[in-house]
């Protein structure tokens, strides 16, 4: 068995957002269950607040697939159909900035002590990265060992996992211009200031006095990071606070 994710960035026409969130967690969901290793899949919409609020975010949507593959030659394609479904039922903008790319897992998640285990996410973050050619242990071991519990840490920031692009992908294929993948998951009522002081950290700024080590050389600049809220599976109330239950569960309330 082999972990797995396969990341569909996409939009959707106007107008047919609902149409697309229940296809997602109805019939298509119902398909998801049928696919030999499937573990799970969640759906998310670009976040307000962003690391890089000047870059242009070419995708509002992003659907995260996760699997356990038993031969992923076989299985890794096997969600290709499903995506495909979508696509042809207009559900899916026909603007060019749909994209599927699937990685490797090195591991599942990796929590840190902020992640509350009994609580859904309220979104996450991902990074299409690249190490510095000739580089690759490097680059390997000081995510491993230094930033991603450097990341994890951060307040709002709850765990990480990572990946590299496989030889395996779906079609249509694509030009995937970050080899390797970087997955932060938040818990975050106040993204904002989680993502402020997450800079403020690398940068050795922080008002908690914590300063991340400075990033290592092999990693290069070739990068691109997008936060993501989740809006699959959970209700969102005021604050963006993720809950799996009806409004009695938001704080105050019941």
């Amino acid at each position: 068995m082999a972990l797995y994710t396969t990341v569909h960035l996409h939009n959707v026409p106007t107008g047919k957002e609902a149409e697309y969130a229940a296809w997602f967690d109805g019939p298509h969901r119902e398909a998801l269950a049928r696919l030999r290793g499937f573990k799970g899949a969640d759906r998310y919409e670009i976040a307000s607040a962003q690391l890089a609020p000047d870059i242009i975010h070419a995708w509002r949507y992003m659907s995260v697939y996760d699997f356990d593959h038993p031969n992923p030659a076989i299985d890794v394609p096997a969600l290709g159909p499903l995506l495909a479904d979508v696509r042809d039922s207009g559900l899916v903008a026909d603007d060019g900035a749909e994209r599927i790319w699937t990685y490797r897992l090195f591991g599942d998640w990796k929590g840190s002590p902020n992640w509350q285990r009994d609580k859904p996410l309220s979104g996450v973050s991902i990074l299409f990265g690249n190490y510095v050619p000739g580089h690759y242990e490097a680059y390997q071991d000081w995510y491993e060992n230094v930033h991603s519990v450097e990341v994890a840490n951060v307040p709002g920031h709850v765990a990480m996992k990572r990946g590299e692009l496989s030889d395996l992908q779906i079609e249509p294929r694509s030009y995937c211009p970050g080899d390797q993948l970087v997955m932060t998951a938040q818990q975050s009522d106040d993204l904002s200031f989680t993502i402020t002081d997450f800079a403020a950290r690398a940068l050795g700024h922080s008002p908690s006095g914590i300063a991340m080590e400075p990033r290592s050389k092999a990693g290069s600049m070739a990068r691109t990071v997008h936060y993501y809220r989740k809006i699959s599976g959970t209700q969102f109330w005021p604050g963006g606070i993720a809950y799996a239950g009806d409004w009695s569960a938001y704080p105050g309330r019941g």
